[in-house]
């Protein structure tokens, strides 16, 4: 059953709806990104794009005057009109099937898969799952299932949910400090306007957080770049993950990760200073 506050009906217009974005993969963008991930050695043209780093091209370019008061697109355009004022990336599930090159035209079809509401412990919640096909000359390269969670304000003196414990068994490690530069570096690239990942005075006086935000994708491709640095000759065909909690600037995080006894998987997840788990993925080697 809907909350009372969510109109699911008006919600569920926005089923099926459909966009279609071209772009050029342009070396300067791998460029830009590999050196805030740090990487060891510049992208060049005609190689293959880096997993997951397809998210700093495809920009969803609005008007100044066009952006909401948490500095995203205003809301009822391709993405329906949630009214809850927390937004994040929940997750997702992607396939890959041939390498996107640098430098090369792709193009990018979106489609509105789902929309649910329910009233969970903390409030309010909506879950838009986004389909995106991904393609160069014709040939679909990767597709992805995005999923996006919008969550109501907590209420005061509401107790916080309990943490998830990381597993303690990782093989690989590598710590991260998550300064202001590399979430704004992280939110240039990807033209993320988004006031929780930059705007400090923000996300702690509006939205109530510690500090800032570390942006669940930056999260899931430096994990993918973990599995890159340890395994460089391995062939990525498939990377689901799920946020379970929320990193921060105001401490360091590690990546961690497991690889199978067969070697044709990774177990990775992410965690805070207190083993406190905040992303896991699976990933699935050819």
């Amino acid at each position: 059953m809907a909350p009372p506050d969510l109109d699911l009906t008006l919600l569920q217009q926005w089923l099926g709806k459909s966009e279609t974005c071209h772009d050029h993969l342009h070396p300067a963008m791998a460029a830009a990104l590999a050196a805030t991930l740090d990487g060891p050695r510049q992208p060049v043209a005609g190689e293959g794009l880096p997993p997951l780093w397809h998210w700093i091209y495809f920009w969803n370019v609005c008007r100044q005057s066009e952006t909401g008061s948490d500095g995203h697109a205003l809301r009822g355009g391709f993405l329906p009109p949630v009214p809850l004022p927390r937004r994040m990336w929940a997750g997702g599930r992607l396939r890959f099937m041939a390498p996107l090159p640098i430098g090369g035209q792709a193009s990018k079809q979106s489609r509105i898969a789902s929309i649910d509401v329910k009233q969970g412990r903390t409030g309010a919640l909506a879950f838009v799952k986004v389909h995106h096909t991904i393609s160069h000359a014709g040939q679909t390269c990767l597709t992805e299932e995005h999923d996006i969670v919008y969550r109501d304000l907590p209420q005061p003196g509401a107790a916080p949910v309990p943490a998830q414990l990381a597993p303690t068994d990782a093989q690989w490690s590598r710590r991260i400090v998550p300064d202001p530069v590399l979430l704004f570096r992280y939110s240039a690239l990807t033209f993320n306007g988004h006031r929780i990942h930059y705007d400090r005075s923000y996300v702690t006086g509006v939205e109530g957080y510690p500090g800032l935000i570390v942006h669940g994708p930056l999260i899931a491709t430096l994990l993918a770049d973990l599995l890159a640095r340890q395994m460089p000759q391995a062939v990525l065909r498939a990377f689901d993950f799920r946020a379970v909690g929320s990193l921060f600037d105001t401490e360091s995080f590690t990546l961690c990760g497991k690889p199978a006894a067969d070697g044709k998987s990774v177990a990775l997840w992410a965690q805070n200073e207190r083993g406190e788990l905040a992303m896991q993925a699976q990933a699935t080697l050819e």
